[in-house]
């Protein structure tokens, strides 16, 4: 090889080297940046990522299986405004130990709270029967709405897993006349704005990512 060659060569990977080396300081730069505004980005991710409708005055509210800390507190405090007229709970399906009576159902959880927060017995129902998922609780919820002739329902529900809760319930209520308005609630133990500072809602808010893209794929 002559030493022009080997001069150019030489040149070309001296040149490689340098934007190698610019290419590794701008990443480190962006990476730099990203953390330190890490709190910033991560709070428009929840905020992009949760969806809640203005509250209006509705026929009824439907607590779902699960949320027992806040689920019902909610629903207690929007029929006490008079935004709803009543409080409507999920049959969710018996474990072992209630079938036995060893523990309360969440029928029977929920009914508690309401009662105890002043919420008329009679204003008190249920809908659907054995359910044990979201899908089939925005099933019988929607048609439960058809049977009774309810038009308006309030469902509320925490603030990750408001938007899956709130893609399902309009993909069921779609055409039947009933319209359903979710309600994000801020979960007891962490906020929308350190949602990243506690581990217990990083898991939630990535298994709710991956449940939500499960049931756009499978409903």
């Amino acid at each position: 090889m002559s030493s022009d060659a080997i001069s150019t060569a030489r040149a070309r990977r001296t040149k490689s080297v340098r934007v190698g080396l610019v290419l590794l300081a701008a990443a480190i730069a962006v990476l730099y940046a990203g953390w330190l505004a890490r709190d910033e980005i991560l709070l428009g991710v929840a905020r992009t990522w949760m969806v809640s409708d203005p509250v209006e005055p509705a026929d009824a509210v439907a607590v779902l299986g699960g949320g027992l800390e806040t689920r019902p507190f909610a629903a207690a405090d929007l029929y006490k405004r008079g935004i709803v007229k009543r409080v409507v709970l999920a049959a969710v399906r018996l474990s072992p130990t209630e079938k036995l009576a060893i523990l309360p159902s969440h029928v029977e959880l929920n009914r508690t709270v309401l009662l105890k927060l002043d919420v008329p017995p009679e204003a008190i129902g249920t809908f659907g029967s054995d359910v044990s998922n979201t899908f089939e609780e925005a099933h019988a919820l929607v048609q439960w709405g058809k049977a009774n002739g309810v038009k308006d329902i309030i469902v509320p529900t925490e603030i990750f897993s408001s938007r899956r809760v709130r893609w399902i319930l309009d993909k069921e209520a779609a055409g039947s006349g009933v319209r359903v308005h979710v309600l994000a609630l801020t979960p007891l133990d962490y906020r929308v704005d350190d949602w990243w500072r506690h581990t217990e809602s990083v898991v939630t808010f990535q298994n709710e990512i991956i449940k939500y893209l499960y049931y756009r794929i499978k409903y």
